[in-house]
């Protein structure tokens, strides 16, 4: 079929003169000259659907409270913005580096704090990552390729759910798009500054996850040093320079933090020495990795979110519906891409690609599959372009193969690799399919097309008629996405499927994990306040009481409407409202309270961010009053300051568990 013919080659050795700026904003809305009069108007479709899943309803979306009372505090604070601190008054820090809350932030802080106003970046970015996949993948195999890629990128279920949310990770996913574009550049032309900025984006993305980002620089090391043009002296040099660009990028933010010092800055959640290093190689490296250990404190094992690890995980009842719909596919697609360039010359492009997205793929599988620490189902998010773009090259190269292969190895290769990508299709809606009407429409129309499909491209090669294996080849298609569409459609109308731990699709069991996730750590304000205002206030007056984390002010004490009017009626020009145990909690009356609030041992209670003799400077300079506590305090400095409070602190007799300080009480 002409629709799925290569696009013309270029010619070797020879550079095309780049086109006059008018020449170039012309092609942005009508496609380069050798594309399809169709390419340009089907791009558009797919981002005009991808914006529609992303920003559904965005007013309804929960988000993660943990970091939109971070971003609230960054728009009362730039100490707190600059440190990615919980609260404004900065006593402590989310657990991951600030980037992405800056972009948050300055969202926020343009157009006012408020719902669509946090999620409206992550939306822009998802968007941005579909339209960069499609051109990445386009320029090497063509519109059929880079609109198949661009099209799975979107309905992936994971990816709608979290791209709805205030997670981190669509900024993620971006930024290492960004560096994948700019690597494949520089393997193209042999020039160092695509590589230097190559490794800028992954320097950024680092500051937004930290080591998840370098999950894909093996693939992108082997890929430059193989592939890239240029004598093999010349791609070490550059490479050399480009991971110079990279640790730079990467590490100043934590350098700048580390060398101030403890006293003039939050405390580092998340780590066990109050340092970024700690965070960097614990609690968000080789913790995420190998589990609990000393490095990561008491957090423990947390990969029931997603099952347990093994290299099944990815496909269970937890995961399966999030992200594994097209791997069958992407699998065959990877090997078949290899042997199909297999002869082709050291440098040749579109091998470079298969090996940098098989890479890609491979690379985020095997970290999530056998992940010991914690993990969440959110996470694969990252991996979903590697798997999109495998999809888009596999379903050409392959198409191509079957019909102008003479070898009749070729024969059974696409028709195959479609049935079993069709039957685990079915297989996972037939988990679900008594959920709702959604699903089981759409496993019968996976079923259909992909019986259809198999059979047509048989039939059409049999018959050499081309047409029958072209309307095949659509129906493959529609079968493959029949069920990444129905579970996308879920997550982009349930609001339910935002929070803490994100999920698309019906909940199909296996503990938190399941679709909907655990929500956020407290009810996000339903009202949308301006900047400088508080989030929460009247609009929050009905919100149902939240139990605090465990640890100090744990144990069941609850945190309700009434008492935070309290706090604030008799905050007497303290900086921060209340001391509590953990994020979840303090992040809850943040958002509702618009005060400062000191969380004293982290996401989990285990951090020693707060010590005795620090509350006692506090209390003793009148930056703080009240504090919760209970009697099921863990670890010694709990306890401690624990038995100190109830010994001289007041009790207020109308909530369990809060205490009142004074200066007087400091001995």
């Amino acid at each position: 079929m002409t629709t799925l013919a290569p696009p013309p080659a270029r010619e070797r050795g020879h550079r095309a003169a780049p086109p006059a700026r008018s020449d170039r904003l012309r092609r942005v809305f009508t496609g380069a000259p050798d594309d399809p009069r169709w390419a340009r108007p089907v791009l558009w479709a797919i981002l005009v659907l991808a914006t529609a899943l992303y920003a559904w309803n965005l007013s309804s979306v929960t988000g993660n409270s943990f970091y939109d009372a971070a971003v609230y505090s960054g728009t009362q604070s730039w100490k707190a913005f600059f440190f990615g601190a919980l609260d404004a008054g900065s006593f402590i820090t989310v657990d991951k580096p600030p980037f992405a809350l800056w972009v948050m932030g300055l969202s926020a802080r343009l157009f006012g704090y408020g719902t669509w106003q946090l999620a409206l970046p992550m939306v822009a970015v998802g968007v941005g990552s579909v339209a960069l996949l499609y051109r990445m993948v386009k320029r090497d195999f063509g519109a059929v390729a880079g609109s198949i890629a661009a099209l799975a990128l979107t309905l992936t279920p994971i990816t709608v759910a979290i791209n709805r949310d205030t997670n981190p990770d669509p900024i993620l996913v971006f930024l290492m798009l960004l560096g994948a574009a700019a690597l494949l550049k520089a393997v193209r032309t042999g020039r160092l500054l695509p590589l230097v900025w190559s490794g800028v984006a992954i320097g950024f993305a680092f500051n937004t996850k930290m080591m998840q980002a370098y999950v894909v620089l093996p693939a992108f090391f082997v890929v430059y040093l193989w592939a890239a043009r240029g004598s093999l002296g010349r791609r070490v040099r550059n490479l050399v320079v480009g991971t110079v660009a990279l640790v730079v990028s990467s590490a100043w933010w934590m350098v700048v933090v580390d060398l101030i010092p403890a006293s003039s800055r939050p405390y580092i959640g998340g780590s066990t020495d109050n340092t970024v290093w700690d965070l960097v190689i614990g609690y968000n490296g080789f913790g995420r990795i190998f589990g609990a250990s000393s490095s990561v404190g008491s957090q423990g094992n947390g990969a029931s979110f997603g099952g347990e690890a093994g290299l099944y995980r990815l496909f269970n009842s937890i995961m399966g519906g999030q992200i594994s719909w097209l791997i069958p596919f992407a699998l065959v697609a990877l090997v078949a891409g290899l042997v199909l360039r297999g002869r082709a010359p050291r440098t040749d492009a579109r091998r470079a690609a298969v090996l940098l997205w098989g890479g890609w793929f491979v690379l985020h599988y095997l970290t999530f599959a056998l992940a010991e620490g914690t993990f969440h189902p959110y996470y694969v998010t990252a991996m979903a372009p590697g798997v999109a773009a495998l999809a888009g090259i596999g379903a050409v190269m392959l198409y191509r193969a079957f019909v102008e292969g003479s070898a009749a190895k070729w024969g059974w290769v696409l028709p195959s690799a479609i049935a079993a990508s069709t039957v685990w299709a079915v297989v996972l809606l037939q988990r679900v399919s008594g959920s709702g009407t959604l699903y089981t429409v759409a496993e019968v129309v996976a079923g259909v097309a992909g019986a259809a499909a198999v059979l047509g491209l048989l039939l059409g090669r049999f018959t050499k008629r081309h047409r029958l294996m072209g309307f095949a080849a659509l129906a493959a298609i529609v079968a493959l996405l029949a069920g990444p569409a129905a579970y996308s459609v879920s997550a982009a109308t349930t609001a339910s499927t935002n929070g803490t731990n994100p999920t698309a699709g019906p909940n199909t069991g296996g503990g938190m994990g399941g679709g909907g996730g655990m929500g956020g750590g407290g009810e996000r304000p339903s009202g949308e306040a301006p900047s400088g205002e508080a989030p929460g206030g009247t609009a929050n007056a009905s919100r149902s009481e939240s139990s605090t984390g465990g640890g100090m002010g744990g144990g069941g004490t609850q945190v309700s409407s009434a008492m935070i009017t309290y706090l604030k009626k008799h905050q007497d020009g303290a900086t921060w409202l209340v001391a509590v145990a953990t994020d979840q909690t303090a992040s809850s009356i943040i958002l509702e309270s618009g005060e400062p609030v000191i969380s004293m041992g982290g996401w989990s209670g285990s951090d020693d961010a707060m010590t005795l003799a620090k509350l006692k400077t506090l209390v003793k300079a009148g930056k703080l009053h009240y504090i919760v506590i209970s009697d099921s305090g863990q670890g010694s400095s709990n306890s401690e300051i624990s038995t100190w409070v109830k010994k001289n602190g007041t009790a207020v007799s109308d909530y369990s568990g809060l205490y009142r300080l004074d200066a007087s009480d400091v001995g």
